[in-house]
């Protein structure tokens, strides 16, 4: 998969085809790539639910043709019963990963969802065209949850290596194993009551999720499956509506999210791999360049990036630091690998991003962490709620640690850029720790080295550091690296595992590019079950 798509007037791409395809058809009714972004976000909680849900967070960064940028921070704090005793008294010596204990954040991508409809109401209005309701955008959503979607074999796989765990979990079963089985590849995945959810959505506006009909019901729903969460814990949400981080390198700017998520460590990687030499890509010099600068980012990701409120370095200030960010560069060792004993962040995670024919640009991730989040399915909603709770430390002080109203770190990022050339980029993919570098992957060989945007999305890829049940901190490359390179990395020092050619383990990638004539680029990751909807 090495063509790009080009078109002029909308262009949309997210890991399933067909929530890809419902964004195209909001552009084409006259809706903003928000509003498309907002019927992408909808139809993959229905049609990928092991990937994302309406029960997880999201970040939204949204590229205005004046030049603006800004965020959408819609990542919802921890309960506030969630504290120290709740999980001791329960005989919990760290948070656990599945069910109502792990769900101990409320969702906040719904209520990101509500402030991208009124950021497009506004520019609607600037531009005297007619907005699109709510209804209109969640309508093939409700379609595909009460009708039916068909199982892909990848949502197939994740659940039977998933069924162990989760099938005992409140409310899985019902949805995801009706038969007694996981779904298979093929089987139609019906959940009726998220139908219903997202119909009282289009006809209340989504302030009912944290403040009326279907709070209350969620509410009861947590508190039966053992959730500390509660009705009170959904009224204080709200998304907030943020700057962006961003950094120069060459040719282009980057911007990326702050703080709580690790956007900052995806702008520090590409900013110190621009000081860099590395004069061509699948080089040597290019591969160790960026997971050495992937080291030096992470380093500064892991001491300081949480919730914003407890940090006490700025992000931004980092960024704008150009001595620090040469000090990281002249840190890399440019022929050995730095030791590498670090820790990494698992989860699972949609990225989608659509251009519209004005040049807004929406780059927007939603996620549920790990595959099914929390694996709680709420009866009377059908929702699957979130475990990114349970990233918090059961600590008294320290990194990330569990306080009842506190935003847990989020490896969530999505990215975009403006180039000097008047184009503009949006990118990101899945993959927890992986996300950071993957983006690097996708933009150095894209913007630097000239690959066409497909080609980038498709080449293969790596991921330093532990993966969600793997205790490995290796170098994790697909076996489509030159076994000479693969050698020459492993005489460096990098501890190489090789993996599948083309892996989820590398996340499910994308990317749309706006040229300054108006013609669209899009690319679409081939390890996922995406597609590049255009016209």
């Amino acid at each position: 998969m090495l063509h790009t798509p080009r078109s002029t007037r909308g262009m949309v791409t997210s890991p399933h085809h067909l929530a890809s395809q419902a964004g195209l058809d909001v552009l084409k009714e006259g809706g903003t790539a928000l509003d498309a972004v907002i019927a992408t976000a909808a139809a993959l909680a229905v049609v990928y639910p092991h990937m994302t849900s309406i029960g997880g967070d999201a970040f939204w960064l949204i590229q205005w043709p004046d030049g603006r940028t800004e965020t959408i921070d819609a990542c919802g704090a921890a309960a506030g019963r969630a504290d120290l005793a709740f999980y001791r008294n329960a005989g919990h010596a760290t948070i656990p990963w599945r069910g109502g204990a792990a769900a101990n954040t409320v969702a906040g991508a719904v209520s990101g969802w509500g402030e991208a409809h009124r950021l497009s109401g506004a520019y609607h209005r600037q531009q005297q065209t007619q907005a699109l309701p709510l209804e209109r955008l969640l309508r093939d959503a409700i379609w595909y949850a009460e009708q039916g979607v068909p199982v892909t074999a990848g949502g197939a796989e994740v659940a039977a290596q998933k069924s162990a765990e989760l099938r005992a979990v409140s409310g899985y079963a019902a949805v995801f194993e009706p038969e007694g089985r996981p779904l298979q590849t093929g089987d139609i995945l019906k959940n009726p009551a998220l139908g219903e959810t997202l119909r009282k959505l289009a006809a209340e506006g989504v302030a009912s999720f944290y403040t009326g009909s279907l709070a209350q019901s969620v509410a009861a729903d947590l508190a039966q499956a053992g959730s500390p969460l509660s009705a009170e814990d959904l009224a204080a949400h709200a998304a907030s509506l943020r700057a962006p981080l961003s950094v120069g390198v060459s040719g282009a700017t980057l911007y990326n999210m702050a703080p709580p998520t690790q956007g900052v460590a995806s702008l520090l990687i590409l900013a110190v791999f621009d000081r860099l030499k590395a004069e061509a890509p699948e080089s040597f010099a290019y591969w160790h360049g960026l997971v050495e600068a992937t080291k030096q980012a992470f380093r500064y990701r892991d001491t300081h990036v949480g919730d914003p409120i407890y940090m006490t370095v700025e992000a931004q200030h980092t960024l704008n630091d150009s001595a620090m960010l040469d000090q990281m560069a002249a840190a890399i060792d440019p022929e050995k690998a730095a030791p590498w004993p670090y820790p990494s962040q698992a989860g699972d995670t949609v990225w989608m991003g659509a251009i519209d024919a004005d040049g807004v640009a929406v780059s927007m991730i939603q996620s549920t962490y790990f595959e099914f989040g929390s694996g709680v399915v709420l009866p009377q909603t059908g929702i699957v709620w979130q475990n990114r709770g349970s990233s918090f430390r059961l600590a008294e002080e320290g990194w990330n640690v569990l306080r009842p109203g506190r935003k847990p770190f989020h490896t969530l990022n999505p990215a975009a850029a403006r180039f000097e050339d008047g184009r503009v980029m949006v990118y990101g993919t899945m993959g927890g720790e992986g996300q950071p570098q993957t983006q690097a992957a996708v933009f150095t060989r894209y913007a630097q080295y000239g690959m066409g945007l497909q080609q980038a999305v498709t080449a293969p890829r790596w991921l330093l550091g532990r993966t969600w049940g793997d205790e490995s901190v290796t170098l994790k490359y697909e076996d489509r690296f030159a076994p000479d390179l693969v050698a020459q990395m492993a005489a460096a020092g990098h501890k190489m595992e090789r993996v599948a050619p083309f892996t989820s383990l590398m996340g499910h990638a994308g990317a749309l590019v706006r040229h300054p004539d108006g013609m669209l680029e899009g690319a679409t990751d081939p390890r996922s079950d995406g597609g590049v909807a255009a016209w």
